[in-house]
């Protein structure tokens, strides 16, 4: 008879070495099926249940379908947050670590659940080496409408993003950041288990989502980290109740296994910055980094800049962290370290990228834009050819599109609305027209709505 899941310990193993899979012989043994079944019973499972299944997943000792019935029981009844904290654990442990010396400088790192012009990590990353921390920043592609950091990356001439472990360790001291892919040693748990989920209806489970996100970046060895949880209509969480329960449940893992983590909730009812793309976007992240750029990028990379210098000691007001930040950006510090990071990662810093031709597409009536699907936005992209319909599909780093209005503005008819790149724009005018909706009325939405430490 299974104990009353109040009474469960809350004791986790979360350690932080250059490890490797623990040895699945050393777990007890446990019938697969019977953890199924408590799961899916309503059940809350042990640290060592949870282990057992993990490390056999991980180890191909429980097979695929048996961790697809488990995912589906999860999904449907959740975890507390105890077994949450104990998944990211095992799901950590299935893999190696990144290992730094013992010299004092804190190692931090921010996560974005996506959204479309989101391209605040390649501002920030060498925004916060610039401040005197170090950013082993590990990023995934395009998923789903929204963009991908590597793919953005990859516009630059000669940019690498499949380091190895030993590159993004000595990179990582000797620039003071790295945006990179995860390495195949990364917490392959959930590599295998991300890939079963997708194929089973399982990926908006935010005990899944949690394990997920929190294994990849603790892998990281960090001391810090925040996270830039969006909601809307380009965001995966489409209401902000969704997105506070991940809020939530990301920043208590996170303590629970001993790293300082904070979040902050923002919009994504419409793109952020002006382009939305990839080589459109990295142009805009320089504009940044030299102190100019859309107001809304450069505000939200501040704040995630300032939650980091705050959890890892650096500043101790937000304000002086702001400052900080504010004087690195304008006074082109942090653009000088944005370059030296392309440069170490065999890119051309002043290479010119190649953008598409711009044509403008106009407004049809008077009134103020009210909603914007910034899915649909994103949809476009991968139209254009600026993302994948399919896993391997090359990305034409040349197209996306410039935002011509945001949300509240009033406009008249004839007012440009979007400017397409693109040397083929028809195929997708329709689908953003549809996407932008002008009525009477309409409100400008706040960027940052909450904060969660």
């Amino acid at each position: 008879m299974r104990g009353d899941p109040m009474q469960a310990s809350s004791k986790i193993s979360a350690p932080l070495s250059h490890t490797h899979h623990r040895n699945i012989a050393m777990l007890p043994a446990f019938f697969p099926a019977s953890l199924i079944a408590a799961k899916r019973d309503h059940h809350e499972l042990t640290d060592e249940e949870i282990g057992f299944f993990i490390q056999g997943f991980a180890t191909g000792s429980i097979p695929d379908y048996q961790m697809s019935a488990m995912s589906m029981a999860i999904y449907l009844n959740g975890m507390t947050p105890r077994e949450i904290a104990t998944l990211t654990s095992e799901m950590l442990c299935s893999g190696t670590q990144l290992a730094w010396p013992n010299d004092g400088i804190p190692r931090v790192d921010k996560h974005s659940t996506g959204g479309i012009g989101d391209k605040t990590s390649l501002i920030l990353a060498p925004l916060l080496a610039e401040c005197g921390v170090q950013n082993p920043m590990l990023s995934g592609r395009g998923l789903g409408a929204t963009g991908g950091t590597l793919d953005k990356l990859e516009a630059i001439p000669g940019f690498r993003t499949n380091l190895s472990l030993d590159e993004i360790t000595r990179l990582t001291q000797s620039i003071g950041c790295v945006i990179t892919g995860a390495s195949a040693e990364l917490a392959p748990a959930d590599r295998k288990l991300y890939a079963l989920r997708d194929v089973t209806a399982t990926v908006p489970s935010i005990p899944l989502i949690t394990g997920s996100i929190m294994s990849k970046k603790l892998a990281e060895s960090l001391d810090a980290l925040v996270l830039d949880v969006k909601f809307g209509s380009g965001a995966f969480m489409k209401t902000r109740e969704q997105a506070t329960q991940l809020a939530h449940s990301l920043v208590n893992t996170g303590k629970r296994m001993g790293v300082r983590t904070t979040a902050l909730l923002t919009d994504m009812n419409q793109p952020l910055g002006r382009m939305c793309g990839n080589a459109v976007e990295v142009l805009e992240s320089i504009d940044i980094l030299k102190g100019g750029g859309p107001n809304d990028v450069r505000l939200l990379t501040i704040e995630l800049c300032a939650e980091l210098l705050i959890s890892a000691g650096i500043d101790q007001t937000l304000e002086d962290a702001r400052r900080r930040c504010e004087t690195l950006l304008d006074n082109g510090a942090a653009f000088e370290r944005y370059c030296r990071m392309v440069k170490a990662q065999g890119g051309d810093p002043e290479a010119a990228l190649l953008i598409a031709p711009g044509s403008d597409l106009v407004v049809d009536q008077d009134g103020i834009v009210s909603s914007i699907d910034t899915e649909a936005l994103g949809l476009a992209i991968i139209a254009l050819g600026g993302g994948r319909k399919k896993m391997g599909d090359p990305i034409d780093h040349s197209v996306g599109l410039e935002m011509l209005v945001r949300l509240g503005d009033r406009v008249q008819k004839g007012t440009p609305l979007v400017r397409i790149f693109s040397n083929s724009p028809e195929q997708v005018t329709s689908a953003i027209r549809d996407a932008i909706q002008i009525r009477d009325t309409g409100i400008t939405p706040e960027l940052i709505v909450e904060r969660f430490a």
